[in-house]
């Protein structure tokens, strides 16, 4: 599944907010902090990736960029207040794939609408996902033994989550699916105790973002067996990409930049500048690296198409699994 591409058609409703009516002229932009808000808690992935992303933005558009958390409803909460606010650019949203592109399929009732609601600006990165086996199955090396394991006893080995129809929950049921295997999905109210649970053997298995597995597998008896990317990454050169196994899944919990929709297009063309140089900036280069990313800029027209292809990907999996949330 490619994230995005150079051709890619625009034609969604994500590209069609890009062409609304003006919500103010774009004067003197920006003439006040801007917020960029966060759908998770604090100390998290997306916090880590948005508060690199607001120290490089602020030397490059001349005023402070802060960090506005607002958790809850796997990113929902914060995605209604970005949707909300006066469209002139000071409101930023870091959205991810549950937000943009899972929710809107998995929840029975949104507060905001990924498609109409916000302007893109720019891709971000792609943190890969690396699965990992804890200590409870020992006798798995990588990963053709971990379905080897899941063929024999179908439903008994047991992988964790951070959620119902998270990345995390629908990254394993994608690939243990086209494997024709049967796991049986434990879900937490979050990574941390997810992770608790792998490390205690409680539960067998888990999809992670890269830069939390490589923390958790030292010295843990947990290993990682694969990672879903284009390619092997540095974090686990070793690892074999869900690609070589046979597998099709080549992404995982991908981060993006929007603002709500009715955005000024002058503005919008001015934040992609800025995201764009932010991304040249060695301390954001070196957060992504830390979790096994690399920036990875768009226009806003390829982004609107890349959300709409994921989207598409996406829903597939939650249909054929059932995980709806009301």
């Amino acid at each position: 599944m490619t994230v995005f591409t150079r051709r890619a058609l625009l034609g969604t409703g994500a590209a069609a907010a890009l062409a609304g009516p003006l919500a103010t002229p774009a004067l003197a932009y920006p003439d006040r902090t801007i917020r960029l808000i966060s759908g998770f808690p604090p100390g998290g992935l997306n916090d880590i990736v948005c508060r690199g992303m607001a120290q490089a933005l602020t030397p490059i558009l001349g005023v402070t960029v802060v960090v506005e958390n607002r958790a809850g409803a796997g990113g929902g909460v914060g995605a209604a207040a970005a949707a909300r606010a006066t469209p002139d650019g000071h409101t930023l949203w870091m959205g991810i794939v549950d937000t943009q592109a899972i929710n809107m399929t998995a929840y029975r009732s949104l507060q905001y609408d990924a498609d109409r609601d916000f302007a893109p600006i720019s891709f971000v990165a792609n943190v890969p996902f690396a699965y990992v086996v804890g200590p409870s199955k020992p006798g798995i090396r990588d990963f053709r033994g971990l379905l080897e394991a899941a063929k024999r006893e179908p439903g008994v080995v047991t992988f964790a989550s951070w959620g119902v129809a998270s990345t995390s929950h629908l990254a394993m049921e994608r690939v243990i699916r086209e494997q024709n295997v049967e796991m049986l999905h434990v879900p937490f109210t979050g990574q941390a105790p997810g992770m608790q649970a792998i490390m205690a053997s409680q539960v067998d298995c888990m999809s992670l973002p890269a830069g939390g597995a490589e923390t958790m597998t030292r010295d843990t008896g947990t290993r990682a067996v694969a990672v879903a990317a284009k390619q092997r990454i540095a974090l686990f050169p070793n690892t074999p990409t869900i690609l070589e196994l046979g597998g099709t899944l080549d992404s995982g919990l991908w981060k993006a930049i929007y603002a709500p929709a009715r955005t000024p297009r002058p503005v919008i063309d001015r934040l992609n500048q800025a995201v764009r140089e932010a991304m040249r900036q060695p301390s954001f280069i070196e957060v992504l690296r830390t979790q096994g990313a690399v920036p990875e800029p768009s226009t806003p027209e390829e982004l609107a198409a890349m959300q709409a292809r994921e989207r598409a990907a996406w829903a597939e999996v939650v249909r054929a699994t059932g995980a709806y949330i009301q």
